[in-house]
């Protein structure tokens, strides 16, 4: 399930709507107007959204980074803009193409295709006293699986603000737009347009956008900080990999991150050879030609390129998005040996010739998968106490196995995205690598669901500390409820984050060392409320956590070789000769892909979705 689904469900949970805050009216001031090598931008000055900060910031909006990936030039690495002297002004829209959602920066129950391949552009803001000084800068990168987002959706003035940072948003090409692999693209192309990893081009190349003219709005190109959640996190770990990257950051923070990395061969997957994955681009390049009335045995291939290069963006990408009901797999970041090694990720990361030796902090949430099972029907079931013009009461069928499911799918997730590559970068010799794990739950109960037991430390909910901007839909003031709870959740985050920005250091403003990390003790922060805040030890692995699978006693076997399959597949390269090797081939016979869908099918047959709402 999508996050914006996730979103848009639980809008019928919340008993009123929230009332968006008066907006400041922003002062455009001559001494904000800064040239660039792209463009001359001009700066809004705002006050600060809290009133205990008591700061200004200087926002500037649609910066263009390099040339706009359009023509020829799509499906090439990003090309250097020189263009000192346009004046850049402000757009609408500039998200890249991808499926409709409140994250691509429209309204809820927006469908197709939206957005453009002229996308590449960046947002800054900086402390209102940035001329002269040289502020730490964060860039941030969004998460969205690579597939969506937009530099515009969270605001990071509040961290600007108080730790005395510069934060650059980016946008990058999402989908087969960002990442795609076909002889008829890379064949004719040379050097890196011979790369399959466009996406993270383009975040090397808004790097080194940075470090050309970052000192005008105050920030220091010497001190970088690369940060993101989810595919966010995962592309931070892609330029921890990258022999690309070199020198452009010098620190960065992995919140949620994973590590899936995909052959050349199987990114294309000739004759559908690898059976897991289901839309390798020879297999989209199928259904484009059938719907074109033509066969590729019929084409050249530069007849085929010439079709490829000229399709509409927004046809090529809705051909990723035709059934969303089936459980599918489309290969993103591929190991190219050009932007990423062809050894892949993970051991990328190991071998200390790609290594960067930067202070790494990378952590999981402890609810992370909550956000796709929470409102799954499989999960839980719905009554109307009063009348059904009210929202549906949500309830856990079977919390015993709701919560084994959660702990240990999530832990699992901390396990192959925060320990493993961790423990990779220590066999590179990186020596500052710092492991958290965010347990935040102080959410406010609803008659109508039980956040805390249901939702928790969810994916993404710990964003909006790092913010200080809170939001998450309709049901926000349930998720983070005002309170000493938040004001003490918020300030760990923003100190941390921003300490570690400005000195390579996390704990300034702890009262406890933290410990770095080691494969041996596993030491990591709980990020906590201050009652819970402190150091603990990793005891699980993936061992352990498979091993806890096959000796439960509540889940049948079906569901076990389902969370089994789930643990081996997600969030690091899918092993599934160890799925179909466990617990002694328990699971050999099951074809837990097939399963899924048959489970959804029959919760959609009976109830029309997937859905509690």
């Amino acid at each position: 399930m999508k996050l914006i689904s996730i979103i848009s469900a639980v809008v019928m949970l919340s008993a009123c709507g929230l009332i968006a805050p008066e907006q400041p009216t922003p002062e455009n001031l001559p001494q904000f107007r800064i040239q660039t090598a792209t463009g001359i931008s001009q700066g809004r000055l705002n006050a600060s959204a809290d009133e205990k900060i008591g700061a200004e910031v200087v926002s500037w909006f649609d910066i263009p980074y390099a040339q706009a990936p359009v023509g020829d030039l799509r499906w090439r690495a990003p090309r250097e803009l020189v263009a000192p002297e346009q004046l850049i002004v402000e757009r609408e829209d500039t998200a890249c193409v991808q499926q409709a959602s409140r994250y691509a920066g429209v309204e809820d129950g927006a469908e197709g295709v939206i957005g453009s391949e002229d996308c590449l552009f960046l947002d800054i803001r900086a402390p209102k006293d940035f001329v002269g000084k040289q502020y730490p800068v964060m860039l941030w990168i969004h998460g969205g699986s690579n597939t969506t987002g937009l530099k515009d959706y969270y605001d990071y003035s509040k961290l600007a603000a108080s730790k005395g940072v510069v934060v650059v948003a980016i946008n990058y090409r999402l989908g087969a737009l960002g990442w795609f692999t076909h002889p008829a693209i890379q064949g004719p192309q040379s050097g890196v347009d011979q790369a399959s990893n466009f996406g993270h081009l383009d975040i090397i190349q808004s790097l080194k956008w940075v470090r050309e003219n970052i000192a005008g709005f105050g920030g220091d190109a010497g001190n970088v900080t690369v940060f993101g959640e989810s595919a966010g996190a995962h592309n931070v770990y892609a330029l921890l990999a990258s022999p690309m990257s070199k020198g452009l950051f010098h620190g960065a923070i992995a919140q949620s991150g994973y590590t899936v990395t995909s052959s050349l061969e199987s990114a294309y997957n000739l004759d559908g050879a690898d059976t897991y994955v289901t839309r390798g681009s020879w297999q989209i390049t199928q259904k484009l030609l059938a719907q074109q009335g033509a066969s590729d045995t019929e084409l050249s291939l530069n007849q085929l390129r010439q079709r490829l290069k000229n399709i509409d963006a927004r046809e090529l990408i809705a051909l990723y998005n035709d059934k969303p009901a089936k459980v599918d797999y489309s290969p993103l970041t591929t190991a190219d040996g050009i932007v990423i090694p062809k050894v892949g990720m993970i051991a990328a990361l190991a071998d200390p010739q790609y290594g960067k030796n930067v202070p790494v902090i990378s952590g999981a949430n402890k609810d992370e998968v909550t956000l796709w099972f929470a409102l799954h029907r499989y999960f839980m079931q719905t009554s109307y106490p009063f009348t059904k013009l009210l929202p549906p009461k949500v309830t856990i069928k079977d919390p015993t196995l709701y919560n084994f499911w959660v702990r240990t799918r999530s832990q699992a997730w901390k396990a192959r995205g925060v320990d493993e590559p961790l423990s990779a970068m220590e066999l590179a010799g990186y020596d500052r690598l710092y492991n958290y794990r965010f347990d935040w739950d102080d959410q406010e109960k609803s008659f109508f669901i039980d956040f805390p037991a249901i939702f928790g430390a969810a994916h993404g909910t710990d964003i909006s500390f790092v913010t200080g901007d809170f939001k998450y839909g309709p049901v926000t003031s349930y998720i983070y409820p005002e309170g000493e709870a938040r004001d003490q959740m918020e300030r760990t985050f923003i100190n941390v984050w921003g300490d570690f920005a400005h000195s390579g250091i996390p704990d300034k403003s702890l009262d406890f060392e933290w410990q770095r990390y080691n494969s041996k003790t596993k030491p990591y922060v709980r990020l906590d409320r201050d009652e819970f805040l402190g150091l603990q030890f990793e005891t699980e692995t993936l061992d352990t956590l498979l091993a806890g699978i096959a000796a439960d006693t509540n889940a049948s076997h079906i569901e076990k070789c389902l969370l089994a399959w789930e643990t081996l597949i997600n969030i690091g390269n899918a092993d599934i000769a160890r799925y179909q090797s466990w617990n002694n081939g328990q699971c050999e016979q099951v074809n837990a892909r097939s399963e899924q869908e048959r489970i959804a099918a029959e919760l959609i047959e009976e109830f029309g979705t997937s859905s509690v709402l």
